[in-house]
């Protein structure tokens, strides 16, 4: 995936723009806020030259009122601030995850084979959660830290324009330091967000295989693969927190020397009567009320840092082109009839490379083409293709007439059914499995796909019944049950075009009897297309393609290939041996 960059127009107008009148109020709420805190300091300076030097108890009470009311407002303004804003900030955190999900869920089947799920997972809950800042008081506590700063200077130049022309020397050499900083520690965010994902995702796959580790005593090195991971992450988050100490300590030496020529020069002037004492006590004061923002927002601008990092990563996958282009699929296809033609397909993952070559072959509607061959002769890539999963690198697949890449994906898929080899299972019940395609079927419908795929043979054993819980992919079931489940989940999907891939793989002679007698009704009237390693169960199947190397050898009845004595008889009889 190439790498992008997120610009700070692209974050206004995408993110600031649209949210523009909360972060307006935001923004009103944080400037009361500073305006109030700058009573105290100016407070201090009457409260010094004119009630405790003239004894004015009178200013003094009026002096607390106002002093009292300026940190009413601070309070309240506090708490509307964190509320407003950092509830609106989980709001977009929200959106922003849901944006990502939409956009990866609707990517091509091919960047899932290239992609960890945990990684996956990570991007989607991980890389936005710094945008709270951008939204959330951090970006308004940026702007009401500038404005304090600005007015104190503004205070600091009434008071003494040569003591703010000192204190101006170091607090400009730290903010160019922090600038510095700043760049060099976007990258670092990044990465460890890559990191942090691919820790993630070797994760999940660990305890997603946990079966596998300990049947192969992989205990040990899998913990050693995390500890690598965390400590590739460990010196990552090490070198950010170098830099961010780096803007830290050079803020305490710069400021604190600053303060200490305040304190001489300060000192010199008040012993010259050059300044009274309630003078350099609100200088002292406004001094630190422009400081701290200035120390702060470094610490903002570190998270902001993060923040963008986090959006340059969500921008990457933001960018990967969809599997569907409405532009270019816009043919709906309401009933498909079901007849599937395929026209000098050829197909590479890799450049060049082709798997499949020049196929050429017709699938009438309601037929079962049954496709077999050795491992990896290009079985799996035909049925991908037939399923719309991939697209061809050169030729093209009608579907009754018309080209695929062309139609609707929704429109087609929803009128398709599969069922795997290693046929997905969600953590849930058997029941909520089955109803997966269409929840909203009923219970006469159910029943009737349960029955169908002899689910209910194994269910009527359970204690709940089809409100049995089956565990994360169903691991509490057996291979066979798992794909009865998968075969029940197609029935109730009620498809136009069936891809079958080892459907009967993982079942036992007695069950494999029952499901192929529930397959054969699942099949009629459909355009099926079928793999199977056992070829005793594609006897009757319309047309088998025997596919070697990527191309048709072979192309007949079950009776045609037979007497041919070619390839298919040579599979056939030595499985009869076995």
């Amino acid at each position: 995936m190439s790498k992008s960059k997120v610009t700070i127009g692209h974050v206004f107008k995408t993110i600031i723009w649209p949210r523009r009148k909360i972060v307006a109020v935001g923004l009103l709420l944080i400037i009361l806020s500073r305006l109030a805190s700058l009573v105290l300091p100016g407070a201090s300076k009457y409260l010094m030259d004119d009630v405790v030097a003239n004894g004015d108890l009178e200013m003094l009470k009026l002096l607390l009122v106002v002093v009292l009311g300026a940190i009413v407002v601070q309070a309240i303004t506090s708490f509307l601030l964190t509320r407003i804003l950092s509830v609106e900030a989980q709001h977009l955190i929200s959106q922003l995850r849901v944006k990502i999900q939409r956009q990866i869920i609707y990517l091509p089947v091919r960047f899932f084979d290239n992609a960890k799920s945990g990684e996956l997972v990570s991007r989607i809950m991980s890389d936005v959660e710094g945008v709270r800042n951008l939204v959330g008081t951090g970006l308004v506590q940026l702007f009401g830290g500038t404005l304090t700063a600005i007015i104190s200077l503004v205070l600091l130049i009434n008071i003494s324009p040569w003591m703010t022309l000192y204190v101006l020397v170091p607090v400009s050499i730290f903010g160019f330091i922090s600038i510095k900083a700043f760049g060099y520690i976007r990258p670092i965010f990044r990465e460890r967000r890559k990191i942090n994902a691919e820790v993630t995702g070797r994760l999940t796959e660990t305890l997603n295989g946990i079966r596998v580790i300990k049947g192969f005593n992989a205990e040990q090195q899998e913990v050693t693969t995390f500890e690598n991971g965390v400590e590739k992450l460990f010196l990552n988050i090490k070198k950010s927190l170098t830099s961010t100490s780096m803007v830290t300590s050079s803020a305490t030496f710069l400021l604190g020397l600053a303060s200490t020529g305040i304190m001489g020069i300060g000192g010199y002037m008040i012993i010259d009567n050059q300044m009274t004492l309630g003078d350099f006590l609100s200088f002292t004061l406004y001094l630190g009320f422009m400081i701290a923002p200035i120390v702060q927002m470094s610490n903002i601008g570190s998270q902001l840092t993060e923040a963008f990092a986090g959006l340059d990563r969500m921008e990457e996958i933001m960018n990967i082109e969809l599997e569907e282009d409405p532009a270019i699929r816009n043919i709906q296809i309401p009933q498909i009839k079901g007849d599937i033609d395929f026209n000098n397909v050829s197909f590479a993952y890799e450049d060049n490379k082709h798997v499949i070559h020049d196929i050429s072959f017709l699938a009438p509607s309601g037929s079962v083409t049954a496709l077999v061959g050795t491992s990896g002769s290009g079985k799996s890539t035909i049925a991908s293709l037939a399923a719309s999963f991939i697209s061809p690198a050169k030729g093209s697949i009608l579907v009754d007439g018309e080209d695929l890449s062309k139609i609707s994906l929704e429109s087609y898929r929803s009128q398709l059914g599969v069922v795997l080899q290693d046929d997905f299972l969600f953590e849930g019940t058997i029941r909520e499995n089955i109803l997966f395609p269409r929840p909203n079927a009923s219970e006469t419908e159910l029943q009737d796909a349960v029955k169908a795929a002899h689910v209910d043979e194994f269910t009527d054993r359970f204690e709940k019944g089809l409100d049995t819980l089956i565990g994360e992919r169903g691991v509490k079931l057996s291979g066979g049950q798992k794909q009865r489940i998968a075969i029940a989940r197609a029935i109730l999907a009620d498809p136009r075009i069936l891809i079958l891939d080892e459907a009967t793989s993982n079942l036992d002679t007695e069950s494999e009897s029952f499901i192929q007698e529930s397959l054969s009704r699942l099949m009629r009237g459909r355009t099926s297309f079928v793999i199977a390693h056992r070829l005793s169960t594609i006897k009757k199947a319309d047309q088998i393609l025997v596919i070697e190397g990527g191309r048709i050898a072979e192309k007949g009845t079950h009776d045609e290939l037979i007497l041919k004595q070619g390839r298919y008889y040579d599979l056939y009889t030595y499985q009869a041996r076995i």
